[in-house]
């Protein structure tokens, strides 16, 4: 299982092709600001200039992400979260 893994890495790092990064984005596939092609590659986000690993979603036209809030659920059985403001950068590595 490793192994394919590390060949996806492999060949989407060799890959040129990347889709422009949207303004609203979320990792949750229910959501509807959630584009499966950009998840291909490695993204990263900066918030007040720092990189953060933690985002679930982000706005950088509003300058929020939402990340979760610790081991808390809601009554779905989905992590809480909270809403941080600020400066957003978003950016492929």
């Amino acid at each position: 299982m490793q192994v394919i893994r590390s060949f996806q890495l492999t060949f989407s790092m060799t890959d040129t092709a990347r889709p422009d990064l949207p303004d609203h984005l979320s990792v949750d596939p229910r959501s509807p600001h959630h584009v499966a092609a950009v998840f291909e590659h490695e993204i990263g986000i900066r918030f007040n200039g720092k990189e953060r690993g933690d985002v679930e979603e982000y706005c950088i036209s509003e300058g929020w992400i939402k990340v979760p809030a610790g081991r808390t659920l809601d009554r779905k059985g989905q992590p809480m979260m909270l809403k941080l403001k600020g400066t957003v950068e978003a950016f492929y590595k």
